[in-house]
């Protein structure tokens, strides 16, 4: 199996990077396997996945990876409790009916849930919007807002106030950009809820986290 973790998103080896050796890791929406293939590849994990789509879902099988093909929101509950160290929601948050119940089936299954997603505060979107008058399109939410697959859309500062609505902690997060296809980035500690274009956030179960807190300040 080839492997190139330089040329992997920016925001995978961020997650990676929260990540201990030989962690039990199930990623949801997995896609083609590239976060799973890496995370066996540098932290040795015992990685499982599922993901919706048919064709997603073989090559992460071609790939050597335990996948299902099937809805996150469904196939979760299959799992019992405390199953994994970590589950994982890559830039999927925002295509979830409800993403609620998927919060808490994570942090059920798992000891710590990871979750990140495109800021639609980014302020060149709230331009766009003012400006045109039109639905933004950026390279992180490029589609006709007739044709995408996202049936919602979120801020930082939405996701902080849907941690204390739900009722989850946030362990830590970070707000970054991307640049060279993705697979470079920076951090972005000045008013990132403006200046960022997206968001990760480790969770855990309310009252379970001594000290939870996330780092950005939106």
């Amino acid at each position: 199996m080839t492997f190139d973790g330089s040329r992997i998103r920016f925001d995978l080896k961020l997650i990676s990077s929260w990540i201990e050796p030989d962690a039990n890791v199930l990623a949801l929406g997995c896609g083609n396997g590239e976060l799973l293939v890496h995370l066996k590849k540098t932290k040795q994990v015992s990685a499982a996945g599922i993901e919706i789509k048919e064709s997603r879902a073989a090559r992460c099988i071609e790939r050597g990876l335990s996948v299902i093909q099937g809805d996150i929101n469904e196939e979760i509950r299959d799992y019992p409790d405390n199953s994994f160290d970590y589950a994982i929601l890559s830039q999927t948050l925002q295509q979830v009916y409800e993403p609620d119940d998927l919060i808490r089936s994570m942090l059920r299954v798992a000891k710590r849930g990871i979750v990140s997603f495109p800021n639609f505060s980014h302020w060149q979107i709230r331009m766009q919007l003012l400006g045109t008058g039109y639905v933004p399109k950026t390279s992180e939410l490029p589609y006709e807002w007739y044709n995408t697959p996202n049936i919602r859309v979120l801020s930082l500062l939405d996701f902080k106030r849907f941690a204390r609505q739900v009722g989850f902690d946030i362990i830590k997060g970070v707000a970054f950009n991307t640049s060279e296809n993705h697979t470079k980035g920076k951090l972005v500690n000045f008013m990132p809820n403006l200046f960022a274009r997206y968001g990760i956030f480790m969770i855990g179960k309310h009252g379970q986290v001594k000290g939870a807190g996330t780092k950005i300040e939106t």
